[in-house]
């Protein structure tokens, strides 16, 4: 299946034609991020066919240059924001990988479907788009490859993530749970938690390709 086939039932339906006319009249009316062009980017890298690991964010970077439609992920020509240096400190400390990239695109082209909650996001104000509606839209995409998949390996980072849990089903796919990797908790469980080891071995005992993180 195709993201066109999975998402025809609520692309086609009055809330998303409602939701569309927000978004536009937010780009055409104040400075929103990421690029336009980047919004659905997520699915644009990760086919829902070769959907292996989701990684849910709350919404956008909302500095300049950062959002690039990946959750997590900034441009190449900016800096790591504290939550991906910290993520990169996890991926050092479970696996020894010293990443530099800081647009996560390699990983979404391997499976990783790098999904925020809020799809976009106005200029230097966190979560600002949180009740435009985009929220019905990411939950009805969880849902549905937790519907139409299996073996896929959930990632909820922190307690907004973890709310999502009861939109997968956990007889089928695999929950890993910890602390956001912000500053203001990754001490709190995210450091040590080896999320990138754990997929891995997930994925390797359901004969699927591993992510080369």
């Amino acid at each position: 299946m195709t993201w066109t086939e999975v998402l025809a039932p609520i692309k086609n339906s009055e809330y998303f034609e409602n939701l569309w006319q927000n978004v536009k009249t937010q780009y055409n009316s104040a400075k929103v991020f990421p690029p336009r062009k980047e919004i659905f980017r997520a699915l644009d890298l990760t086919p829902f066919d070769e959907v292996k690991v989701v990684i849910i964010g709350q919404d956008p970077y909302h500095n300049d240059n950062q959002a690039n439609g990946l959750s997590f992920s900034v441009s190449e020509e900016v800096s790591a924001p504290p939550s991906l240096k910290n993520i990169f400190t996890e991926l050092k400390s479970d696996l020894g990988i010293e990443r530099q990239k800081t647009d996560l695109e390699d990983w979404a082209r391997q499976g990783v479907l790098l999904l925020n909650s809020s799809l976009t996001v106005r200029a230097h104000s966190p979560n600002s788009h949180k009740d435009l509606g985009w929220e019905k839209f990411t939950n009805f995409i969880i849902k549905e490859i937790s519907e139409k998949k299996e073996n896929v390996v959930f990632i909820l980072w922190g307690a907004f993530a973890q709310k999502k849990e009861e939109l997968i089903d956990t007889s089928k796919h695999f929950i890993i749970k910890s602390a956001h990797p912000s500053p203001f908790s990754v001490h709190r469980g995210f450091y040590g938690s080896k999320p990138f080891s754990k997929v891995n071995n997930y994925l390797k005992s359901k004969n699927i390709k591993p992510i080369s993180w």
